[in-house]
């Protein structure tokens, strides 16, 4: 057996986001939001990840959204890529998802929780160890919960948690060992196939039972994440490079270090726009010069999204749609 990586957004929304899949997200959110207490029986998967390519363009940055039995909203997002100002986008869009629950002449006691978890394969908190960190809103100084507590914020920082298969003792503990570890095992290990929707997920992510084009998708997808990490570092590497003559020209270390900091952020940018008109044209054919300059103009979350996006069209007049929608002038 040969399972997908779930680490990557496409196999992410395959296990957890698809028409089969309820039972699989109630027993992952109640292991990592609830720990482990079955919180939440039943939840409806909003836009649900349809198997194969995707209709429509992507306009949001989250991977899954559910709506739970309790009237709360959840939304999901698996980052493999620490991009900038990323704890910014989860905030934004999990209090976007609270501010856009109530409709014409609906008024606010209606109004539920709204819950945003971010799994990350990288270290968001370098002051703790903890894998998995909650927010709420709390009083400075006594700390107590925000009376009608509106926003929760999860956390999940996979490159934590480091537990063998033996050291499992919960289910949550298998949750985070199936997101890490799947791509490298054979077979189903027989302490997490008794957790009947921890088995399930992995028969969804068994690559013999996904269709040519899906495969074709998954591996296109990857092979973009593997550049994308490249192309940032490179340049981010130029910018140090950059950065440092410019900061040695004032003659002071403050001075050095502002020029590197400064230019791995330009040299990151400037890597992340170079590969995404690569990637484009590979895609969709020469770019026009108009086309060139708007892209040359996004800033760093524009061309993360941009880079989500990218097989999701078909066409410069797609590409086009999507500028116009997501990025105004």
């Amino acid at each position: 057996m040969k399972f997908i990586n779930p680490k990557t957004d496409y196999a992410f929304k395959k296990i957890f986001g698809s028409d089969q899949s309820q039972d699989i997200l109630i027993s992952f959110l109640n292991a990592i939001v609830y720990q482990g207490e079955t919180f939440i029986t039943s939840l409806e998967i909003i836009d649900p990840y349809a198997p194969g390519r995707i209709s429509g363009l992507k306009t949001t940055y989250f991977d899954v959204k559910a709506l739970l039995n309790n009237g709360e909203n959840v939304l999901i997002e698996m980052q493999a890529l620490n991009v900038p100002a990323f704890g910014k986008r989860i905030l934004y869009n999990t209090a976007e998802m609270y501010a856009n629950q109530l409709k014409l002449r609906e008024v606010y006691p209606e109004l539920r929780a709204a819950i945003g978890v971010a799994v990350t394969d990288f270290i968001m908190f370098n002051e703790h160890s903890k894998v998995i960190s909650q927010f709420t809103l709390k009083e400075d100084e006594l700390l107590l919960n925000y009376q009608h507590s509106p926003l929760k914020l999860v956390f999940v920082e996979l490159p934590k948690f480091n537990k063998t298969l033996e050291e499992l003792t919960n289910v949550t503990d298998k949750w985070l060992y199936f997101l890490r570890k799947a791509p490298d095992l054979d077979v189903v290990p027989a302490s997490m196939s008794i957790v009947p929707e921890i088995e399930k997920a992995f028969t969804i992510a068994d690559r013999v039972n996904l269709s040519l084009e899906e495969i074709d998708d998954l591996e296109k997808r990857e092979q973009f994440e593997r550049e994308r990490v490249g192309a940032i570092e490179l340049g981010k590497a130029q910018g140090r490079t950059e950065g440092l003559t410019q900061g040695r020209t004032e003659g002071r270390t403050e001075g050095r270090i502002e020029g590197i900091q400064i230019g791995e952020q330009i040299g990151e940018q400037r890597g992340q726009i170079n590969l995404i008109k690569r990637q484009l044209q590979r895609r969709l054919g020469e770019l026009n010069q108009e086309i060139e300059d708007r892209l040359s103009m996004l800033s760093s979350e524009q061309l993360s999204a941009l880079g989500e996006a990218i097989f999701d069209l078909s066409s410069l007049a797609d590409l086009s749609n999507w500028l116009e929608t997501n990025c105004p002038n």
